[in-house]
């Protein structure tokens, strides 16, 4: 049988998503949870592999099972086995067609970024922070320009192995609350780094080293080295995943669970 997962994670003890030699990675410690309750080893397959740092609200995988158990045993009994800093939240047996990754038509990330001369002690691993006074309306104008279908090769990773670097951005927004600025982008996928890429960008433009309208010349210019710096994976949460109906996946075609209940 095939089991599907929804699961948090706070990624700052981790060294990304993906299983390493070290067993360093959120999988490694998921897999070796999993392999407790069903008593044989796993592969678990991700909807979109975190870097080093970022965390999750609503990421989802998927394992196969000869095992016959109760599903809440995949959600408390896999957490026992589990660091407190990941939890499994629902669990739900699937066709054998479903994929996490492949049958996934949409992603959301979130990130959240503290505006302030002193950087954030109780948040130092939970949001990014940026010393400068930064221009909403300008960052605003900025990431409008990077709705629709481009090719994002300005903000693509250098190891970045996608065969295309064309994606369809549907949601690219910034809002501010109090001393915080929180980025919600949503996309059909994401290139390795892409978000991290576009928000040191819009953070440039935010303080006034560039106008809005550069994002669309660096969409247009197609060249990396063009771009600002990657900005830092503190800030940066996997907050939704999207799948057709016919699924009938707990909690995944609601709005994206917000990180605004951080601060």
């Amino acid at each position: 049988m095939k089991i599907a997962l929804g699961l948090t994670y706070d990624g700052s003890g981790f060294c990304g998503w993906q299983s390493q030699p070290s067993a360093c990675g959120v999988q490694d410690a998921l897999e070796l949870a999993i392999a407790n309750i069903a008593q044989h080893p796993v592969r678990v397959h991700a909807a979109g592999r975190t870097d080093t740092g970022v965390h999750a609200t609503a990421q989802v995988v998927h394992f196969e099972t000869e095992s016959n158990r109760p599903i809440s045993a995949w959600v408390r009994g896999v957490n026992a086995y589990l660091p407190d800093s990941v939890r499994v939240v629902w669990a739900h047996e699937v066709d054998e067609a479903f994929h996490a990754r492949f049958s996934a038509y949409e992603r959301s990330y979130q990130y959240l970024l503290y505006n302030a001369p002193v950087s954030p002690a109780l948040m130092a691993t939970k949001a990014g922070w940026f010393h400068l006074p930064l221009n909403l309306l300008a960052m605003s104008e900025a990431a409008s320009y990077l709705l629709g279908e481009h090719d994002f090769s300005a903000f693509r990773a250098s190891t970045c192995q996608a065969k295309t670097a064309v994606r369809h951005l549907k949601k690219a927004e910034v809002r501010a609350t109090g001393r915080y600025f929180i980025f919600d982008f949503s996309a059909n996928a994401f290139l390795q780094h892409q978000v991290r890429n576009m928000i040191g960008a819009l953070i440039y433009i935010g303080k006034g080293a560039y106008p809005p309208d550069y994002i669309k010349e660096l969409l247009e210019r197609r060249d990396r080295n063009l771009s600002p710096p990657t900005f830092s994976p503190h800030g940066l949460y996997l907050t939704g995943v999207k799948y057709d109906e016919k699924w009938n996946l707990p909690m995944v075609n609601s709005d994206t669970q917000s990180i605004h209940l951080l601060i």
